[in-house]
């Protein structure tokens, strides 16, 4: 879909361009890690050792603090996801080199999760084969475009979601050695990984079905919404989580992206908690017991939503 200028009550197409280099797009990426993806930026060109030979383009930690993976291309090429996969593969078997470099620029304080890895692709297009391919191989990848425009506007958007299980068949037609990194790849996901049933586990009915609305009205937000369980919550997320919910026996206690300091006035089920130690992200807690609290927590879930860029 083309980006229109409003000019005098009619729309007038800008054009689009792209970067001169590949490392413009990845310098304005790394500057803009916070807005873009929410996460903390480690290391630029970070070797992965003589005998692997590679650089990775980006390293980060995400706001759930797992580790980030992030490289680019200017152009439509299938060595975007190649790379990605074995880096990937490659930084599940070398916890302890990222680690060390987390702590470095983060500081030796820094926690690390690493039930889930992000691995995000940047590029201007995908090839139809190449998405099947990491669908089929069930990589832990996502897929994002971008598109830069003449008005100095840049747009992204992810075109795929990591995937979380192997499909066999057929994969015998792509590189074995692609393939094996990503089995490998997802296989050490789905062991480190959580599940929404986790949470609702012998939680009262009444909990399960209030949870069940939120989580239907919030993956409803937007086609793009994506659930990831965590240890202690479940994020909701788009290219940055929006919310996350905490179910307990006797509430729910939802973290949303949101300024405490910017509503008027807050609700008597709402507290500000960003000097208070709690699970999730966010930063206006919202502790929601029946339906009528959620009623009236929908508008702030619709305005974090709003504000990250839904």
């Amino acid at each position: 879909m083309p980006l229109f200028s409003i000019n005098n009550g009619s729309l007038t197409p800008i054009q689009q361009t792209n970067f001169d280099l590949e490392k413009q797009l990845q310098s304005l990426v790394e500057s803009s890690l916070q807005p873009i993806f929410n996460c903390r930026f480690i290391a630029s060109e970070f070797s992965t050792g003589s005998q692997h030979g590679g650089r990775i383009d980006t390293l980060a930690l995400s706001e759930d603090n797992n580790p980030v993976i992030v490289e680019y291309k200017k152009v439509e090429s299938s060595e975007l996801i190649n790379q990605s996969l074995f880096y990937l593969s490659w930084i599940y078997d070398h916890r302890g080199d990222f680690h060390i470099a987390a702590q470095k620029t983060l500081g030796v304080d820094v926690e690390i999760d690493w039930s889930d890895v992000r691995v995000i692709c940047i590029a201007p297009n995908y090839r139809k084969y190449d998405l099947h391919a990491v669908q089929v191989m069930g990589a832990n990848l996502e897929l994002w475009t971008y598109r830069l425009f003449r008005n100095d506007t840049i747009y992204f958007e992810e075109v795929f979601q990591k995937a979380l299980s192997t499909t066999p068949d057929g994969s015998m037609t792509k590189d074995p050695v692609m393939v094996a990194a990503g089995r490998k790849a997802a296989l050490t996901r789905q062991t480190g990984a959580y599940t929404y049933d986790e949470h609702i586990d012998g939680k009262p009915d009444k909990m399960v079905k209030l949870a069940q609305s939120i989580r239907d009205f919030v993956m409803n937000l937007d086609p793009a919404m994506e659930e990831t369980p965590k240890k202690f919550y479940v994020a909701y997320k788009i290219s940055q989580n929006i919310a996350c919910m905490e179910i307990q026996k006797q509430r729910l206690l939802l973290y949303v992206k949101l300024d405490p300091t910017t509503i008027d006035e807050l609700p008597l089920f709402a507290r500000d908690v960003r000097e208070i130690g709690h699970y999730g992200t966010g930063d206006l807690e919202l502790s929601i017991r029946n339906p009528d609290d959620f009623e009236l927590a929908k508008q702030y879930i619709e305005l974090a939503y709003q504000n990250v860029g839904g």
